[in-house]
């Protein structure tokens, strides 16, 4: 993960904000945007000093291909379809959308 350095966010942090602004196609094409920001910007990490390959690449990122990616997205929404104890499924299916793809991320 990148740190917060002179008052700039990190890539993490710029995903996650881009993520909560999430409630119409406009917002979502943006997330969509920080997302394939966070990734190039994991790709170029990885490149510089690679990580362990029993864990996430640099950026945080578990699902490294893009099969992976969606794999795991469809079985990360089908297993909070109806919500768990600690995601609340939201009304808005922009947000929802935005949520799947930032779990991809990261849930193994």
């Amino acid at each position: 993960m990148q740190t917060n350095v002179g008052g700039m966010m990190s890539q993490d942090e710029e995903l996650y904000q881009a993520l909560l602004l999430v409630h119409d196609e406009e917002t979502f094409l943006q997330f969509l945007l920080a997302l394939r920001d966070d990734r190039e910007a994991a790709i170029a990490l990885e490149e510089a000093s690679p990580s362990s390959p029993y864990g996430p690449d640099a950026g945080g990122w578990e699902n490294t291909t893009i099969e992976l990616f969606l794999d795991t997205a469809v079985r990360w929404a089908r297993d909070s379809v109806k919500g768990n104890p600690s995601y609340k499924r939201p009304d808005n299916p922009w947000r929802r959308c935005a949520d799947i793809l930032f779990v991809a991320k990261s849930y193994e």
